[in-house]
């Protein structure tokens, strides 16, 4: 579960198709990693992403990347839980997500030719507080330090990410 200063967005994992980015997540999430940080790029008719600055917009520090799981993952519709990546290297996850607001067909995986082309992994969706993204997405972003452009003015944090283990396999892990 993240907990927000906007309210809590409750995650299903989906470990069958990504299962080396949700234990990648899961991992981060235990060690508090994602505490303190914030949605650093909010775009209102695409996504919300967070999961890599501070307040002060200043990076943690991560571990190396994951394997891309593009191709055998879910599409990026609305309320689905994405890894992000830099856009000319498929292989750059560490820590930061999108939860996609719109339904995003072109962040699926198309075809290996090309880094775009690969798509982005898709590792788990929304099933409870799509309100809450909803509120971030429509926060008031501006450029800030050394962002061009879609940061809020007011940091949308993320307090915690909470572990909901209900003994289940962890493709139900929140």
């Amino acid at each position: 579960m993240l907990r927000t200063s906007m309210g809590d967005i409750t995650l299903a994992l989906d470990i069958n198709r990504a299962p080396g980015t949700v234990a990648n997540f899961l991992e981060y999430a235990r060690e508090g990693f994602y505490n303190g940080t914030i949605f650093h790029r909010v775009i209102e008719n695409m996504l919300i992403q967070g999961g890599a600055l501070t307040p002060d917009l200043q990076a943690k520090p991560t571990r190396s990347p994951v394997a891309h799981e593009a191709e055998a993952s879910m599409s990026n519709l609305r309320g689905t839980v994405a890894a992000a990546r830099t856009p000319s290297d498929p292989g750059s996850h560490t820590t930061q997500f999108f939860i996609n607001v719109v339904d995003n067909p072109r962040f699926d995986y198309r075809d290996a030719e090309s880094p775009f082309g690969q798509g982005y992994t898709v590792f788990g969706r929304v099933v409870s507080g799509m309100d809450v993204v909803d509120r971030i997405r429509a926060v008031e972003t501006s450029a800030q330090g050394s962002l061009p452009r879609d940061v809020p003015r007011v940091p949308v944090l993320i307090e915690r990410v909470d572990v909901l283990d209900d003994g289940a396999d962890e493709s139900d892990a929140e």
